[in-house]
């Protein structure tokens, strides 16, 4: 039986600016009917990836398929099966939220129900135009554009910043019932819990080149774990010289630290007795196998981007 094509091919992507090396021989692949989430600091590369995908820019070598097209030669033939939510623009200034979305849905034959859509986010209750709108009404609305075509591919950047808790669990909750009707969703946050809940498979970027990818179940396997936030730039060669030899600790970004290898008794009592001698309550304090986040932290560099 023949594979599946995937829905986005990279290879050995490449993108410059002047002597700004931005990706640097970027592969990965985007399985038709997933979640895949992009991660990265800000300047690793993300935008200028995706941004090649959606056809917005031209790679300086290597290449891109989406949906078996090119983006940019083929872009003609991809507008009515993917749609692109940009973090910020693409939305006229003076627009309303239900005009705009009619006039979007306008260009495709078969528009998701538009009242229902937007009831569904909200967007029946703005009356501002979309210059005026918070930053969580312009991303629902954003939203609300890239998907009423019904597209068979969806890219994402950052959909749910700026939104409250309420509204991002119903964006969280419409992702997931894109996934279910069978649209391929690529999305880039920063919210690693959103990752860690809605992507089959994440894609770790730095420095424009490819750290890691896989499930979230394969990235956070491995040995257990015990993480805790504090003041940062604790003495931890005071607490390493008391753990087990099997056990390491580190401080994977400033305030957020790591202990490796065993998450037992004996070690959590090691743990808490060193915090007690230095004087700080651990916050946060969590035990067993590497979250995302962890993950994250300990392939990007020491701060994560806001």
């Amino acid at each position: 039986m023949a594979l599946t094509p995937p829905a986005v091919d990279v290879r050995d992507l490449h993108v410059r600016y002047g002597d700004v090396h931005a990706v640097r021989g970027l592969t990965f692949e985007v399985h038709p009917n997933s979640v895949t989430a992009v991660l990265g600091r800000n300047g690793a590369g993300k935008t200028s990836t995706i941004d090649v995908c959606e056809g917005y820019r031209r790679a300086s070598s290597g290449s891109v398929k989406v949906l078996g097209l090119d983006p940019i030669t083929d872009g003609a033939q991809l507008r009515a099966r993917v749609g692109v939510m940009l973090q910020d623009g693409g939305i006229y200034g003076s627009s309303k939220a239900l005009p705009m979305l009619g006039h979007i849905a306008a260009f495709y034959a078969n528009p998701l129900p538009i009242d229902d859509l937007a009831e569904r986010l909200e967007l029946t209750q703005i009356s501002a135009t979309y210059r005026r709108m918070s930053g969580g009404e312009k991303q629902r609305l954003a939203l609300a554009c890239a998907i009423i075509g019904r597209p068979e591919l969806v890219f994402l950047d950052e959909p749910s910043a700026g939104m409250d808790p309420q509204s991002r669990r119903t964006t969280w909750e419409l992702i997931e019932q894109l996934r279910a009707d069978g649209a391929t969703i690529v999305l880039t946050t920063h919210l690693l819990d959103e990752a860690e809940r809605l992507a089959d498979h994440v894609v770790i970027i730095d420095k424009g080149q490819l750290k890691t990818q896989g499930s979230v179940a394969d990235l956070t396997e491995g040995s257990p774990a015990i993480t805790f936030r504090a003041d940062p730039n604790l003495p931890l060669n005071t607490l390493q010289e008391r753990l087990p030899a099997a056990v390491s600790a580190s401080e994977v970004a400033p305030g957020q630290y790591r202990v490796d290898g065993s998450s037992d008794s004996v070690v959590i009592s090691l743990v808490g007795a060193w915090c007690s001698e230095v004087n700080v309550v651990p916050r946060m304090l969590s035990t067993g196998a590497a979250r995302l986040e962890d993950v994250f932290l300990g392939l990007t560099d020491e701060e994560v981007a806001s």
